[in-house]
């Protein structure tokens, strides 16, 4: 069969042909089963070379859209058949009953799940949500701090600048809840380019961070007693926001394919996960586990919130593209942030909810502080839109990778009697390893003070799920020199105990 498929220039065919035939599975165009034309074939159809059509295949193969039968050819898998279709002016039972949230008191304050227990932000979560590396340790693999040191400031105080010449025009008003049209123009053609997450400036929704967009959501979403399911192990502050709420947080296992779907509860109005990078341990959740979970949503009435929260750092293969990507029927909020690409000070996040959600988050949004800092979302507009953005996050993803594969080569060499990377670790700013069978935690962690390194144990992430024993390394803010140095001393201390 020929494949409709068009090329324009000479820049990135192979990514042309992949987003053309990936669009064409997932809508159902291409239907399961389809036997498509050899790599030789289609390759003189499009007039590319083979070695271009080769990587689409793989590609597409490797994200589990085609399967190969030896000696029959190359077919379209029947996984995606399963997705939800869209339904216009029918949303699911999920949105449904938001929208009847949202008209309830708007004003009402959230109900604590405990009124005697102290703020989640004076409790051990908070170390997680907000770590500060001890300034007395030589290294410190606290996760989730990023390297301020690298970013481009000169460029940034001109972005500044032009954007307070901007604000010293405009009326001293109240502003879109929603955020600045720029800047939301400026986040949907990124999501479009970067992600495969089709959305137009007006269904971006600008946040103070992504706890701002999950707490915006817990509130349209949430009576007190609702189910929210989160993975265990996971992301503590995400569970304290839903908690905060009033909601009943019930744990979910991971295993190697992400979230085992077959678990969630049935009663769950909420399933929150992070597809992408399961936090902490950093598998992708597979097609078929995606599939899975938006046909139970569908099902069972929840929605899903998917927290991409450090997708833009990928060091091996290709990531499978977002569970929005998949969303035909209004069952996926995705939420993403700059507090790992730029920095956490900056209190930008963003998120590009189901379109019948967006007037009830809009109300909650106006109730809870209106908007965020228009000079700081003018110039990231700016910054963004005029390439400096990209040009940053091409040299910072050349700086990560190169502390990411000095902390593996002495996982995998000399603390490899002690340590094991949970694999695969193919992304973000951490990656998470495990204690070998007899290997003494505790022993690690004095061994690690004596030689001035700081670890911090998985175990806080865990609720229900059997407990699994190691550490998680932060490497965002450490120099591979740092690391060099921390990892050999601390091999040598546990040589020498």
């Amino acid at each position: 069969m020929d494949l409709h498929v068009t090329v324009s220039g000479q820049r990135n065919l192979a990514g042309q042909i992949y987003r053309q035939l990936r669009e064409r599975i997932v809508e159902g165009r291409l239907a399961g089963g389809t036997r498509l034309p050899s790599t030789r074939e289609l390759a003189a159809q499009l007039g590319v070379s083979r070695k271009t059509t080769l990587d689409v295949f793989e590609r597409l193969l490797a994200e589990g859209y085609l399967i190969a039968r030896r000696g029959s050819g190359t077919f379209v898998a029947d996984t995606l058949e399963r997705l939800p279709a869209r339904a216009p002016g029918h949303p699911n039972a999920q949105i449904r009953a938001a929208q009847a949230l949202s008209q309830r008191e708007p004003h009402d304050p959230p109900i604590l799940h405990d009124a005697d227990a102290p703020p989640w932000w004076q409790t051990q979560t908070e170390a997680l949500a907000l770590p500060r590396p001890d300034p007395h340790l030589a290294c410190d693999f606290a996760g989730g701090i990023v390297d301020k040191s690298r970013f481009p400031f000169d460029v940034w105080r001109r972005c500044i600048t032009d954007a307070l010449r901007v604000q010293a025009r405009g009326q001293g008003a109240y502003r879109d809840p929603a955020g600045e049209e720029k800047l939301r123009l400026a986040v949907s053609r990124y999501l479009a380019f970067n992600r495969a997450v089709a959305s137009n400036w007006d269904d971006v929704i600008v946040t103070q961070g992504a706890q701002q967009a999950l707490a915006l959501l817990a509130r349209v979403l949430l009576r007190p007693g609702d189910i929210v399911a989160v993975e265990d192990p996971g992301y503590p502050p995400a569970r304290e926001a839903f908690e905060s709420f009033g909601a009943k947080v019930v744990p979910v296992p991971v295993d190697d394919d992400g979230l085992i779907v077959a678990k969630l509860p049935k009663r769950a109005r909420v399933v929150y996960v992070t597809p992408s990078h399961q936090f902490p341990l950093g598998m992708p959740m597979s097609l078929a586990r995606r599939v899975a979970l938006l046909e139970w949503a569908q099902k069972h009435g929840a929605l899903v919130i998917e927290d991409d929260y450090d997708c833009e750092f990928r060091f091996e293969g290709r990531s499978l593209e977002p569970l929005k990507s998949l969303d035909n029927a209004g069952l996926v909020a995705y939420v993403g942030t700059f507090s790992k690409t730029i920095f956490p000070e900056l209190r930008v996040g963003y998120m590009v909810p189901p379109v019948a959600l967006k007037g009830a988050l809009m109300r909650a949004r106006q109730t809870a502080d209106c908007h965020g800092c228009v000079l700081t979302q003018t110039a990231l507009a700016n910054f963004m839109l005029n390439g400096h953005f990209a040009r940053h996050l091409r040299r910072m993803h050349q700086t990560y990778a190169a502390r990411r594969e000095t902390l593996l080569a002495h996982l995998r060499g000399p603390l490899s009697r002690w340590l094991e990377p949970v694999m695969p670790n193919t992304a973000g700013l951490h990656l998470a390893a495990r204690l070998v069978a007899g290997a003494d935690e505790n022993a690690l962690l004095a061994a690690a003070r004596e030689a001035s390194v700081g670890l911090h144990a998985l175990a806080p992430f865990h609720l229900n799920a059997p407990l699994q024993q190691g550490f998680l390394f932060g490497y965002g803010a450490v120099e591979v020199e740092q690391i060099d140095a921390a990892l050999s001393a601390l091999a040598a201390h546990l040589e020498a105990e």
